[in-house]
């Protein structure tokens, strides 16, 4: 098991067998194996991949390697959902109360932003005084009482990932299906669900550039979590150009608050919808996708939804007051309009072109060790196919340093083309991987 004989053996293409992975696994919980031997086995896993034998043990390791919570006392089946990561991505902070809402109890377990992608836990924590470090105690009681909690990865929890995550974001080895596969599952599996959800994207803005690459990974997933004992299944979605108008953290927040009173974006809403209808239907709170979006519709349209987000908020120490008055999340020192030099249509928003001048700005990390400003990003984005004047805001850029909005507006510039004819949206909703 000496590290650097494990790492030669999956450099050279060798197949590891389950306690060899369990050795790297915890490795890096107790610190055994240092970060520069744990990122060269993530590069060699990168390129050689793991057979579904290793990946079904690499996903074992990786939830073994703290505690399962049981939530096995509170009432009804308890669901998630989970994304693969997109840019402007913030279905989980209305979801998960819509679902809530429903009468299905919603633990999420999330993440921080991960390469160009932003983290539920950086938008959640642009909230005022919001926790996501909760133990395990604290989680468990409030999923009992409010049916709904949003919590970061704790140190009983798969601790592993918590790991593995932060080195996979700086060292160019997110783009690997087995690792991505344990990742999401062990921190979900560990969470204490009885049905799982997974939103797996494609296209510019996505980790998986193609359809295909995406339906290759639903299927892993979707057929180790069931192999694991969890009711699982995946909604693949286009992520050409960013969801919704709003790519940052408090800026998304704002537009899930938006979402909450009826007002959200429609392609946002799309996609809301297709994964909450799954997780009622699995969860056994609807018989037919027809019924579980009549269910979410009225959380929605009776403030159902909105009063289990309010609540939640309070009850992790945030603002319940920026629901009701958003403009208490941080606020960017210069909001700046990107305007149209010519009256047209939109022939494409580059989701990743976005994303890079989000990332510029401040709103992600382009390494582990960095702040995010959860005051910058970018709001009122226009959308692929709709007419514009000349000197329309085709975005509102939120800014905090001068060199930084420059850069931005230089890269949004490129990333927004407006011509003589509509550009063609890709359809969002893709297959259901069962």
């Amino acid at each position: 098991m000496f590290p650097p004989h494990l790492i030669a053996r999956k450099r050279d293409g060798h197949a590891l067998s389950g306690a060899e992975i369990e050795a790297f696994v915890s490795g890096a919980t107790d610190g055994s194996w240092a970060d520069y031997q744990l990122s060269a086995m993530l590069m060699a896993i990168f390129w050689r991949g793991m057979t579904a034998e290793e990946t079904a043990a690499y996903t074992t390791a990786m939830m073994r390697s703290g505690l399962v919570a049981d939530l096995s006392a509170i009432p009804g089946k308890k669901a998630d959902k989970h994304s693969t990561g997109g840019v402007g991505d913030k279905v989980s902070l209305h979801l998960a109360p819509m679902v809530a809402a429903c009468g299905v109890a919603v633990p999420m377990i999330s993440g921080r932003g991960l390469g160009h992608s932003g983290g539920t836990l950086d938008k959640l924590e642009s909230i005022p005084g919001f926790r996501v470090n909760l133990p395990l105690a604290d989680y468990r009681r409030q999923v009992a009482e409010i049916g709904l909690c949003l919590i970061g990865q704790t140190a009983e929890l798969a601790p592993a990932d918590k790991k593995l995550y932060a080195l996979r974001d700086v060292t160019a080895t997110v783009e690997c299906v087995p690792l991505i596969c344990g990742s999401i599952l062990a921190k979900k599996l560990a969470e204490g669900i009885d049905v799982l959800v997974l939103d797996v994207k494609f296209g510019r803005g996505a980790f998986m550039k193609d359809a295909a690459a995406a339906r290759r990974l639903a299927v892993a997933m979707v057929r180790v979590a069931r192999a694991m004992g969890t009711p699982t299944r995946a909604v693949l979605t286009a992520m050409e150009e960013p969801l919704g108008r709003a790519v940052g953290n408090a800026v998304e927040v704002a537009e899930s608050i938006d979402c909450l009173k009826g007002r959200g974006p429609a392609d946002t809403m799309a996609v809301t919808y297709a994964l909450g209808e799954q997780m009622l239907c699995l969860a056994g709170a609807a018989t037919s996708q027809a019924e579980a979006r009549a269910q979410l519709a009225r959380s929605i349209a009776e403030g159902s939804a909105l009063k289990k987000f309010r609540e939640m908020v309070a009850a992790q120490g945030g603002d319940p007051s920026v629901v009701e008055t958003p403009s208490r999340l941080p606020q960017a020192r210069w909001q700046v309009p990107l305007l149209a030099g010519a009256a047209g249509f939109v022939q494409d928003v580059d989701a990743m072109g976005v994303a890079l001048a989000t990332l510029r700005l401040g709103a992600g990390r382009k390494k582990a060790e960095d702040a995010v400003d959860p005051a910058v990003g970018v709001s009122g984005l226009c959308k692929i196919g709709e007419s514009v004047s000349a000197g329309a805001v085709l975005a509102l850029i939120h800014a905090n340093d001068e060199p930084a909005l420059a850069d931005a507006r230089a890269l949004l510039a490129k990333a927004i083309i407006v011509g003589a004819n509509p550009g063609q949206a890709v359809p969002l909703i893709g297959e259901i991987i069962d």
